[in-house]
């Protein structure tokens, strides 16, 4: 591959027609463009598919980790599959699409800007960024259904054949980071997960409750300890980005008309690479 460009977007919540349309206007700058999606593209199985093969038709290659939206089972969703079945299920869907999901071989990208392993993520959360002022998973979603605020995970989202959405990610976690130490570790890497591998990017959330939704502290490390050229993530419909520890962190979220409409459309797909910043600050920061 001599051209191209590693490109990225997730939250695209395709149940609005706004953001259908949005969709609709994602095109490839090349031939080559490959383009990861990061989640969240819809809540029904069937709309999904016909997202993720629209976008197959159009870039090179496309590659998609799962968001919590795709794991909801909805009662009028014909796919009635919970928890890990379903999560299986939409992976075969994706390889019948030809669309590369966290299941599969890690695609090189050996474009402008690699060669890097490119590793989708599956982790989920397990409520340890906790709610200020709390210091267990129990304390913590106490203090949000206090609070009003609660994730409507806990209603659609159901881990089994796992007693918790917890155990889910800590099975999911271990498998990942065993995959990710086998990796070669000469080349670097991009991380693909739809919750933020780090706490830091949740410190902006208006409500800060719904953090525990959002990601496990067993990643704090995982942009340095696996060599990440780039980390791209989506759920927080705050897209930006920001640097930790030297490393580039890409929030590529469309997010709800609602978020999006005040400030415009954002622009969409982010690159990822090759990298259209200098090198940031080495803590964090926009």
């Amino acid at each position: 591959m001599s051209g191209g460009r590693l490109l990225a977007v997730s939250d695209l919540h395709v149940r609005y027609a706004e953001n259908r349309a949005v969709v609709d206007g994602l095109r490839p700058g090349s031939d080559d463009d490959w383009l990861i999606v990061a989640g969240d593209v819809a809540e029904y199985a069937a709309d999904v598919r016909a997202t993720l093969a629209l976008l197959r038709d159009r870039f090179a290659t496309v590659i998609w980790a799962p968001g919590n939206h795709e794991l909801w089972t909805l009662r009028d969703d014909p796919v009635q599959l919970r928890g890990e079945p379903r999560y299986r299920a939409l992976v075969e869907m994706c390889r019948d699409l030809g669309v590369l999901t966290p299941e599969d071989d890690y695609p090189m990208w050996s474009g402008p800007g690699g060669p890097v392993t490119v590793a989708p993520l599956f982790l989920l959360y397990d409520y340890s960024f906790h709610a200020p002022g709390t210091s267990t998973m129990e304390e913590s979603l106490r203090r949000a259904y206090e609070a009003g605020v609660v994730c409507t995970d806990e209603m659609l989202l159901h881990p089994d054949p796992y007693p918790g959405r917890d155990a889910w990610c800590a099975a999911r976690v271990a498998e990942t980071e065993r995959r990710l130490a086998a990796v070669d570790p000469g080349l670097p890497t991009v991380l693909v997960n739809h919750f933020p591998l780090v706490r830091e990017p949740t410190r902006v959330l208006r409500h800060p409750e719904f953090a525990q939704w959002c990601g496990t502290t067993r990643t704090a490390d995982w942009h340095l300890r696996f060599r990440a050229a780039a980390v791209v993530y989506g759920h927080l419909h705050i897209p930006r980005t920001t640097w930790y520890d030297g490393v580039r962190f890409e929030e590529v979220s469309l997010g709800y008309p609602r978020e999006w409409r005040p400030r415009g459309v954002p622009a969409l797909p982010r690159v990822v690479l090759p990298a259209p910043h200098a090198a940031g600050p080495g803590t964090g920061g926009a």
